[in-house]
């Protein structure tokens, strides 16, 4: 599969690029500052699923962002999509076999940390996966990475160094912290939020870690930045909307655009 895909995007591109970047809910902007060599919709490329989350456009985009070729995914697939965590993992899989060394994975999530607020950026030092599904469950192909691989170092600790000098370089607040991925697509209860942030956590979201573990697995460098889009405090919860995540989202993307250039142009 992994392959037939490949082959395909052959045909569109010979472009191989180093860097993979993968665009959350209401992170489209990045997508219109990379000077564009190719989109291809995903539901042309074979084996892909088709983003099914209207806030997720759904192409493959190759072309240079700061001089650097890049290969970026715009919009993601989830697994309350209904999609397995391999079929979600896929696209990464492709890219490592497109040239891929580097992925910086983008989320909008929501804040545990009563220091965070909406709006703000954090920087990915670690994660707590409570999806109910690991895509590297079945048999296991040598060729693509160890059987059990190792999740030290997962959000390489070289990158968040790089990405806290971008961000005091260019002025940009910034926290670090844990992500905790749940399946979703229901945000979380007051009860929820509490334990969550209790174990550790100090954002939420419904995505990231299917596509880190895959891209650890195949030996490819993270970095991961979360956009805090609204805050689960239990004892100061209100009533959220999609709507509101994303406006708030696109509010924050200067910043992250800023951000992940930055990154980009001193790797």
């Amino acid at each position: 599969m992994i392959n037939e895909s490949v082959r395909f995007i052959r045909t569109k591109t010979k472009m191989k690029p180093r860097i993979g970047i993968i665009l959350g809910t209401g992170l489209g902007r990045l997508a219109r500052e990379i000077k564009l060599s190719v989109a291809i919709p995903y539901e042309q490329i074979p084996n892909f699923p088709v983003s099914t989350v209207e806030t997720h456009t759904g192409r493959l985009l190759f072309g240079r962002l700061e001089k650097k070729e890049v290969v970026a995914m715009q919009g993601r697939f989830h697994y309350y999509e209904g999609y397995s965590a391999k079929e979600i993992t896929l696209p990464v899989r492709v890219m490592k076999f497109l040239g891929v060394r580097t992925l910086i994975v983008s989320n909008a999530c929501g804040g545990l940390n009563p220091q965070f607020k909406a709006g703000d950026l954090m920087i990915i030092t670690d994660h707590i996966n409570l999806q109910p599904e690991n895509p590297l469950r079945g048999p296991n192909d040598d060729r693509l990475g160890p059987r059990f691989p190792d999740m030290y170092n997962c959000y390489d600790k070289k990158l968040v160094s790089l990405a806290k000098r971008v961000a005091l370089d260019n002025k940009i607040p910034v926290h670090t912290g844990v992500y905790v991925a749940l399946q979703g697509p229901n945000l979380e209860t007051a009860a929820e939020y509490r334990f969550l942030r209790i174990i550790g956590g100090d954002v939420v979201g419904m995505s990231t870690v299917p596509e880190v573990i895959v891209a650890r697995h195949m030996g490819i460098k993270v970095l991961g930045v979360s956009v805090i889009t609204d805050m689960g405090l239990p004892d100061a919860l209100g009533p959220m909307n999609l709507l509101k995540i994303v406006l708030t989202a696109k509010k924050a993307e200067p910043k992250l655009s800023r951000l992940i250039r930055g990154i980009v142009q001193r790797l």
